[in-house]
């Protein structure tokens, strides 16, 4: 999983530095602040992408001793601040620079570069958005859980943010181009400038729920119900176990999932019986349920 959101994070990060470089040329040339938007929008999700590569890198980081359930939430950190510089690159910028355009007027120029610039970059950003689809239909099968709902749950922050960020790129690219067709048609910046304070507030929400949902992880966010329900299955499912008295699940980086959990064994079992099925229920864990890499088992009595 680790490789394929690296490979998610590279295509985008190459499409975006691609993108607003020939952003910010069309935006200078024509003299439309949504455009500059869009290349300050660009830069930001270019620098993001450099962030979750370093997190991709550093939640793949083996286990050592002073670390010894690895470095998975090093991701959620990175992821973090990536998403910080989403909020304050791109949306800080986008919003103020409309604001000035509304307030003050630009004169627009030639806006042809521009309308070429978007239209490529339409198509870059789709391009990069699929290759997200696709990892993201490939983990969804592999988790039996639809699309939109793993996009909402999924741990994987370096997918998340990539989603999310291409499809406020591409609603971004339709919102800018709307706003030079009807800034050329009216003769006025205004929309222009409007145009550029929607693409901040669409950053703006992208950002605080990405940030909200690595907060969320770096706190100690348990596994999804669904996952919960199934590991509770394949405790219950274990002859010698009675009753499972406490269940608690702790995501500790990307796709990586902490069981810790009060078993009751049936009192007929002796304690190698116990310890025997203590490590048949480590191994079905981790072979039918997705992502579980870490198991405590901890014998305790139904308090009745």
């Amino acid at each position: 999983m680790k490789g394929e959101s690296l490979r998610t994070v590279l295509v985008a990060a190459a499409a975006n530095l691609a993108i607003a470089l020939a952003k910010l040329v069309a935006g200078l040339v024509g003299g439309s602040a949504a455009m500059l938007s869009e290349a300050a929008h660009s830069a930001a999700d270019t620098v993001t992408e450099l962030l979750l590569l370093v997190a991709v890198r550093r939640a793949g980081r083996p286990a050592d001793r002073r670390h010894p359930f690895g470095h998975g939430k090093a991701g959620f950190v990175w992821a973090l601040m990536a998403a910080v510089t989403t909020l304050v690159g791109g949306a800080g910028f986008s919003i103020t620079n409309g604001l000035h355009e509304i307030g003050h007027g630009e004169d627009l120029a030639n806006l042809t570069p521009a309308y070429i610039v978007l239209a490529a970059s339409f198509v870059f950003e789709g391009i990069s958005f699929a290759r997200g689809l696709t990892q993201l239909r490939a983990e969804a099968a592999r988790h039996r859980v639809g699309m939109l709902r793993l996009a909402r749950m999924t741990s994987d922050t370096a997918l998340k943010a990539v989603l999310f960020e291409d499809a406020a790129a591409l609603c971004g690219l339709l919102v800018a181009a709307t706003g030079l067709v009807a800034s050329q048609l009216t003769g006025s910046a205004l929309w222009d400038g409007a145009a550029s304070v929607v693409i901040g507030l669409l950053l703006l929400v992208v950002a605080l729920t990405l940030i909200q949902a690595n907060m969320s992880l770096l706190i100690g966010q348990a596994a999804t119900q669904r996952t919960e329900t199934g590991i509770r299955a394949v405790l219950l499912a274990q002859p010698e176990v009675e009753d499972v008295v406490e269940l608690l699940t702790m995501m500790i980086g990307p796709g990586e999932i902490l069981v810790a959990a009060k078993i009751d064994f049936r009192d007929e079992w002796s304690a190698a019986g116990v310890e025997r099925a203590c490590e048949e229920v480590d191994r079905r864990l981790r072979a039918q349920i997705p992502g579980v890499k870490h198991v405590f088992l901890d014998p305790t009595p139904t308090r009745r």
